[in-house]
């Protein structure tokens, strides 16, 4: 029922413009049966009842009670109950019951008004079923004699018009004196003196009859004792006597006081009061003294429940002489009523894009008291997102004032005072409690700007290396955040497939294995989506760093080891301790520490007689050359890496020590290296190509290391074959196992088989380059400039072709 009265509120709230001016009026009888029809109402504010229904009308009343109810179908108004114009009215002349018919789309306003009439339904009753007097004898005719009237609950035409005696007769009539429609005075009058030695009693019936149809009866018995001589009856002061008393006088407090005055004396002067003919609740909330006629407050008043009461008291004599008075008690308002509010609709949650203006509730004030305690004013406390809205008499709207955020704030309590005008004023607070409902209007916010994550390379497939998170600020699904690959560049229709995301946790998984030496970093693009609708997404980088592991072994690019026969390096007998053979150049496909190498004398056939520098890989000798020495020497150098566990690789070298140079041994030595040139130029040329890559990675950190660790060079001279010379040279130096700048000179001259050979000693800054015999120095440049390596710290001079070898000017064999 409060549901139905809310929304029936709001809607006659909204339809204020659409009122109609003049009510609609019906009559109806009371005491009818519920469901039975008033009147057709959809024919009388023009609607159809197809409208009612599409339109969803409905009934709404002041205070709630639904004496009506609405047929949709067919647009009768019937009754919901059974109508009781006595219950709802009392004994008021009209009885009207007045409500709203309101209407949606569009919202429409009809007053209407039902007036309930009086069907004869109470018998008149009085207040005593038997009435005694005693008359004297000596009462004149023509004597009047009070009696209370009878009291009929209906009204007009149905109320008592009529009072008889019956039987019949001859000592007294009925006067009937009308002071109001509802109140009647009655009197018996004494037609015949009274002789009480002829008859000392007398019994009648006075009977009330109303006008009805057929009409009702009350009756009361009239009994008369005949006395002797009390012949004067009571007089009031005044007949009527008017007092106010505030509702809030306690208990006990004298209203007012009446006075009766009797001029005979004894007991037939002594009067007492009583309250005669009085309202049940009347009598209950006042007493009388009965010696001082005072009459005081009983119970507490309430101007609310009723604002004046009627009182009859009767003054009686010792002798049996009664009179009677009218009293009027006015009961003055005072404030004691805090105002009420009456919420007739109210939208919670609300979505945080509800528009500034949204209508959150409606709702009603009311003071049930009057003049200015009843006035109410209604304010919002501290609230800047509503606003209250005047709408329709004493109606409010909560309205919207700003556009809300529930990331922000989630709920509102909104606080309204309702105070009414009176001293002191009361106050009554009413609390809506708005929940914001979230709508999708945050993107997932990553909680980095950017991810790095690290696999070591070779990882077994399916590995966790990381994972990203993602927050959105927005709740229940549209918080739900899901992760996903994206393109890295638009251009891409897929993402790298290498890579997987998990799409409820973020982790970051690597699908197969790695090598370093190929992809050293991977970028991929992991979008955040809510589930929201439309779902909103935020994308963010994820950078892979691939960690090198020690998986490649160092590759030893000279002397070349798969050549056949292998090459041998020549060493004169003239030659110095410390002096130069030749140098181990290897390279490792590692980075970092997995790629610094050491070179370590594994075996030779003599050990004594050469030593290998641990970080160039320099064969220098160790001793002078003997003649005991053996010619040929066989040495196999470990190059081992830094990596855990450590990678190995040996070069094997053959020396040839000489202790004279005959043309013999020349074209064996320039076959051999003949052959080697055609097949180590392809192979170095690969394996310079890979070593650039890494160069350009390793290049500053190589350089640095090497500067700080460059060491001086003690002098020596090297031999090389004419045609890996150039080639070795750059690959050590791309390898970064050269730590010093050499200068190694190349004398050749055309036409010839045989080949001239100048080593100098390592060009240091302090020492100038020295040469001997016939060879040519550093700075002849004659047929060819100087050709530097990429790393810059070889120089190389080539003057001819290859023709005769010279060692110091001499030929060898």
């Amino acid at each position: 029922m409060a549901s139905a009265r809310q929304v029936l509120c709001l809607c006659a709230l909204l339809c204020v413009p659409r009122v109609r001016c003049e009510p609609i009026r019906y009559s109806v009888a009371e005491e009818g049966e519920s469901g039975s029809v008033v009147a057709n109402v959809a024919e009388d504010a023009g609607l159809t009842p197809a409208q009612l229904s599409a339109r969803r009308a409905r009934i709404a009343s002041a205070d709630g009670r639904q004496h009506f109810r609405l047929e949709r179908a067919t647009g009768r108004l019937v009754l919901a109950e059974r109508l009781d114009r006595e219950e709802m009215c009392g004994r008021s002349l009209t009885c009207t019951l007045a409500f709203e018919l309101l209407l949606e789309n569009p919202l429409q306003f009809f007053r209407v008004e039902v007036a309930v009439e009086d069907v004869n339904d109470h018998s008149p009753v009085f207040p005593e079923e038997r009435v005694t007097f005693q008359i004297p004898e000596t009462s004149a005719p023509g004597s009047r004699f009070s009696v209370e009237a009878a009291q009929d609950l209906d009204t007009g035409s149905n109320s008592i018009q009529a009072y008889t005696i019956a039987p019949e007769n001859e000592y007294f009539s009925v006067f009937i004196r009308k002071r109001s429609e509802v109140d009647m005075h009655i009197e018996l009058i004494l037609e015949k003196p009274l002789d009480r030695e002829e008859q000392p009693e007398l019994l009648f019936s006075l009977i009330a009859t109303d006008g009805g149809s057929p009409p009702r009866s009350g009756t009361a018995q009239i009994h008369i004792i005949v006395l002797d001589v009390n012949d004067n009856t009571p007089t009031f002061t005044q007949d009527m006597y008017v007092g106010q008393v505030l509702e809030n006088t306690p208990a006990g407090s004298v209203v007012l006081r009446v006075v009766a005055t009797d001029p005979d004396v004894g007991l037939n002067g002594d009067i007492s009061y009583r309250f005669s003919n009085v309202l049940e609740d009347s009598q209950s909330t006042f007493t009388i003294d009965s010696m001082s006629g005072e009459i005081r407050v009983a119970k507490a008043l309430d101007f609310e429940a009723t604002q004046k009461h009627e009182l009859s008291v009767r003054a009686t004599d010792g002798g049996g002489l009664s009179a009677l008075c009218k009293v009027l008690v006015e009961v003055v308002d005072v404030n004691d009523n805090a105002p009420e509010v009456v919420v007739s609709s109210f939208s919670s949650p609300l979505p945080e894009n509800t528009e500034p203006g949204t209508v959150v509730a409606v709702f009603a004030v009311r003071d049930r008291d009057s003049g200015v305690n009843g006035e109410i004013s209604c304010a919002l406390e501290d609230q800047l997102s509503f606003s209250l809205r005047p709408a329709y008499k004493n109606y409010y709207e909560l309205v919207t004032m700003s556009t809300l955020d529930r990331e922000e704030t989630s709920q509102y309590l909104v606080v309204i005072t309702a105070a009414d005008a009176g001293s002191p004023p009361l106050t009554t607070t009413q609390t809506f409690t708005v929940d914001i409902s979230d709508v999708n209007d945050n993107a997932p916010v990553f909680n980095q700007t950017s991810y790095t994550m690290y696999v070591q390379e070779n990882n077994i497939p399916g590995v966790l290396v990381g994972a990203v998170s993602a927050a959105d600020s927005d709740a229940g699904p549209n918080a739900k955040v899901t992760y996903s690959l994206r393109p890295v560049h638009p251009t891409e229709r897929d993402p790298c497939s290498c890579i997987s995301v998990n799409s409820e946790n973020g982790h970051v998984f690597v699908l197969r294995p790695l090598d370093y030496e190929q992809v050293r970093q991977l970028e991929v693009l992991v979008s955040a989506t809510d589930a929201g609708s439309p779902p909103l997404s935020t994308n963010i980088t994820v950078c892979l760093l691939v960690v090198d592991e020690n998986d490649n072994a160092p590759l030893v690019l000279h002397p070349a080891q798969d050549s056949s026969p292998p090459s041998s390096e020549l060493v004169p007998a003239s030659a110095e301790v410390g002096d130069l053979v030749t140098k181990v150049v290897a390279v490792d496909a590692d980075s970092g520490q997995n790629s610094w190498l050491s070179f370590h004398l594994l075996r030779a056939t003599d050990p004594g007689l050469f030593a290998v520098g641990s970080q160039n890989g320099e064969v220098c000798l160790r001793r002078p050359v003997t003649e005991r020495d053996a010619v040929k020497q066989k040495l196999e150098v470990l190059v081992r890496d830094n990596g855990q566990p450590p990678l190995s690789a040996t070069a094997a070298l053959n020396v040839l020590l000489l202790n004279g140079l005959s043309q013999d041994h020349l074209p064996q030595q320039e076959l051999a290296v003949q052959d080697e040139d055609s097949s180590l130029t392809i192979y170095l040329i690969v394996s310079l190509v890979f070593v650039s890559l890494l160069f350009l990675t390793s290049v500053t950190a190589f350089v640095a290391c090497k500067v700080c660790k460059r060491k001086e060079l003690k002098g020596g001279h090297v031999l090389y074959g004419t045609g890996n010379l150039q080639s070795s040279l750059a690959a050590g130096a791309a390898a970064g196992t050269l730590p010093h700048a050499y200068c190694y000179e190349i004398n050749l001259t055309t036409g010839s088989g045989n080949s001239e050979f100048k080593f100098l000693k390592p060009i240091l800054p302090s020492l100038p380059p020295q040469h001997s015999g016939t060879g040519r120095g550093v700075g002849d440049t004659e047929d060819f400039p100087p050709i530097q390596n990429s790393m810059g710290d070889a120089a190389l001079d080539i003057s001819g072709t290859p023709s005769v070898g010279h060692f110091n000017g001499l030929p060898f064999n």
